[in-house]
């Protein structure tokens, strides 16, 4: 029978009026195909996967084809977002046995778990080169009955080959750090400005000069590595500082004025299928945008500190790149933030705070999956749009401005006329000022118009992980842009992850306001301690700063052992997942969890003078500059964590009575984009808080007599970088001067 109705993840749900038998991936599917003898087929995806419901509508729902694989094979369904660690490990073996991977994914196991033979899409029918499901299945089937001796040697020896560590830190020793099969580090510590210098210009190298972004199509948002941008820009460290942070202003001034990004709506797309960002994949994902949402604040922060690079509020005022890529303005950046807020509250905030995952790809229209359906347009919409707009204007000549109206929209849509729908998600960059005034006209009238459509589903599922990148996101664009609704929401949502999610230890996925499923990966409490540590930079509130350190404590405890960081700290898991145990540095869609615990390490040994964490960072970065050559591009989190080690990190402690004077010190502060700084406020009276803020009390700090006369008591912020203090300042100027 399909067990599948009752599972937390959408992906699997929407599996369970499938003729096929599913299982979830638990030991009891693995208990019946060793009781059958029969092998597994383990089929991984994602709800908001276009290809997986492709193969869902062609082949899951056939009854021939699940007859025929009920009869043969136990099936185990896996939603990847809500088991990474199984999806890692059987992507590791997808990529050995067939030389690419991608979802949907399609693997075939033993019953012990272990893979022997792998693809990814399979059509009904043969196409392409490409075998249909079902001559895949009569083929595994005949090897499983016939040749079953061939089959296990394979399986078993690949299993081996994928179960060992790639990367090692061990933390007992400095500079005892080892990657794979190379020996320890025994130099003098590691170069990581140069090595960060190297990667900018790597990175520079493969930029797209003429459309932004970098790499050909499909193009991706480098999420991970504009972070590492703007803190390298942020450092002034070097000749690549200019050179980062115009590289970050052109890449999300392609992004965020392209079709990638939901100019009616908000929200920015999964990728782009077209090199220039024409055409999205209509899938939006919660951790792109909070890790995007992050990126833009981040720009907004710095390029105001750069009054060249500000901008204003018109197209005239952007600063051109040197490759005829606009560089995003401030003004634009805000324009998108709030615009990108504003979608994640409306379409992705569940009740309680938190945000589900994602929304699908498809709209299913009368039981048919289409493609980005709800979000294109045809000229004969734009036209009937066009319309309604200038008849609400009560325009004399409402003819001529409706042709006028709904041709330049649609030219600016890169709608090229016809019945059918399509263009791109909406206006991309590069409209002329005509265009912009007729898109600002016409534009309340299309959000309505689409409004009234069928919408894509939505999964619900909250994961921590994503969360907490967003919390931490929410905290730091509501203090930067001081928009108190912002950190409201931040603190709703760490209210139900502390909540919902942890009973002594932290569970990766919940779904209606109950925790489900594994406990919580590398990622998950990676990502918490460190959304909770800004929270609480951003409240004071010391409740946010106690459970940050309950997750630091797991990560150490739970997380790293024997020279190994782990992914998770599961005992016992089937033999082919012991490989996916092994963390690695390298970022994917979102930073590593590698680069999560090593972000948490540094800010809680800068809150807490801890020397240990502080020691096992050190250790882990030291193969930074080794894994920065090798892939530049894929080590940005890493990258972004060894700027803030080598920036001290920047330690600021503003003490004073709750006021004007102290809100202006802690609005500076938070204008600082000082890699890797944190932040304590506290108003000075009672025990501090934090250890960030011992013997700063303002019962022990000197006041003039003109204040002690008065009553009144000093604000004073004190800012310390590697273990050396500067004397405490009363001025925003001087607080400015010393970030």
């Amino acid at each position: 029978m399909n067990r599948l109705a009752g599972e937390p993840s959408a992906y699997l749900r929407q599996h369970a009026q499938n003729p096929l038998d599913w299982q979830p991936f638990d030991d009891a599917a693995f208990a019946e195909s060793v009781a059958r003898d029969v092998p597994i087929f383990l089929s991984v995806g994602y709800a908001a996967c276009h290809w997986c419901h492709v193969m869902a509508g062609e082949s899951f729902e056939d009854p021939a084809v699940a007859e025929y694989l009920n009869e043969r094979f136990v099936a185990i369904k896996v939603d990847r977002e809500e088991r990474p660690d199984v999806d890692d490990a059987y992507m590791a073996a997808t990529q050995a046995l067939s030389g690419q991977g991608g979802w949907p994914m399609s693997v075939f196991l033993t019953p012990d778990g272990q893979a022997f033979y792998a693809g990814t899409y399979f059509p009904p029918t043969p196409s392409s080169g490409r075998p249909s499901f079902l001559q895949v299945l009569k083929a595994v089937h005949e090897a499983w009955t016939q040749r079953r001796e061939e089959v296990e040697r394979t399986a078993a020896s690949l299993a081996e080959a994928l179960a060992q560590p790639m990367w090692q830190v061990r933390t007992e020793a400095p500079s005892a750090v080892e990657l794979g099969e190379g020996e320890p580090d025994a130099g003098h510590g590691p170069d990581w400005k140069t090595a960060a210098a190297a990667a900018v210009t790597a990175m520079s190298a493969s930029e797209d000069r003429l459309h932004g972004g970098f790499g050909q199509a499909p193009k991706f948002p480098p999420t991970p590595g504009l972070e590492f941008l703007l803190r390298q820009a942020a450092s002034g460290a070097g000749d690549t500082s200019d050179e980062a942070f115009a590289l970050a202003g052109r890449t999300l001034g392609a992004m965020v004025h392209s079709a990638l990004f939901d100019q009616l709506g908000g929200g920015f797309a999964r990728y782009s299928v077209t090199v220039d960002w024409s055409e999205p994949h209509y899938e939006k994902m919660l951790y792109d945008n909070a890790g995007l949402l992050q990126a833009l604040v981040h720009w907004i922060r710095l390029a105001e500190s750069r009054p060249e690079a500000s901008g204003g509020n018109s197209p005239e005022d952007k600063v051109p790149g040197d490759q005829g890529v606009e560089q995003l303005s401030v003004a634009d950046a805000k324009d998108a933030t709030s615009a990108l807020i504003g979608w994640l509250m409306t379409e992705l905030r569940l009740p309680g705070g938190a945000f589900a995952s994602s929304l699908d790809a498809d709209t299913v229209i009368d039981g048919v999956h289409h493609e980005g359906a709800s979000y294109q347009w045809s000229a004969a919409e734009i036209r009937a749009v066009a319309r309604q707009t200038v008849a609400a204007e009560g325009a004399v000549d409402e003819g001529r401005q409706t042709d006028e109206l709904a041709a330049g929209v649609t030219a600016a849509m890169g709608i090229r006329g016809g019945a059918g729908r399509g263009g791109p998600l909406n206006p991309g960059r590069g409209l002329s000022a005509t265009e912009r005034i007729q898109w600002a006209r016409i534009r309340p009238a299309l959000l309505q118009a689409r409004s009234l459509r069928t919408m894509p589903a939505r999964d619900d599922k909250v994961v921590a992980c994503w969360n907490a990148m967003l919390m931490g996101a929410l905290a730091e664009a509501g203090m930067v842009l001081q928009v108190p609704a912002y950190l409201a929401a931040a603190v709703e949502l760490g209210e139900y992850l502390r909540e919902v999610h942890w009973d002594g230890q932290l569970s990766r996925v919940s779904h209606d306001g109950r925790s489900r499923g594994i406990k919580g990966l590398l990622e998950d409490y990676g990502a918490c301690a460190n959304g909770y540590l800004t929270l609480y930079a951003a409240t004071g509130e010391r409740r946010w700063f106690d459970f940050a350190g309950e997750l630091v404590e797991s990560l150490e405890t739970d997380f790293i052992a024997d020279g190994v960081v782990f992914n998770h700290s599961t005992v016992g898991v089937h033999g082919p997942l012991q490989g996916s145990r092994f963390a690695e540095p390298f970022d994917n869609a979102s930073i590593s969890g590698v680069a999560l615990l090593a972000g948490a390490f540094i800010s809680w040994s800068a809150y807490t003078g801890s020397t240990r964490h502080r020691e096992i960072v050190e250790n882990m970065l030291a193969t930074v500059p080794e894994l920065a050559q090798r892939a530049p591009r894929s080590v940005g989190g890493l990258l972004g964590a060894a700027l803030a080690f080598a920036a001290g990190p920047l330690e600021v402690a503003v003490v004073g009575p709750a006021g004007a004077v102290r809100d202006s010190m802690v609005c500076q502060a938070w204008h600082s984009g000082s890699p890797g700084m944190v932040l304590a406020v506290w108003d000075g009276v009672g025990r501090p808080p934090v250890p960030l803020l011992e013997g700063r009390g303002l019962a022990g700090q000197a006041a003039s007599s003109s204040e002690i006369a008065g009553g009144e008591l000093p604000t004073l912020a004190h800012v310390c970088k590697d273990m050396v203090c500067a004397r405490p300042v009363s001025t925003v100027a001087d607080l400015a001067k010393l970030l």
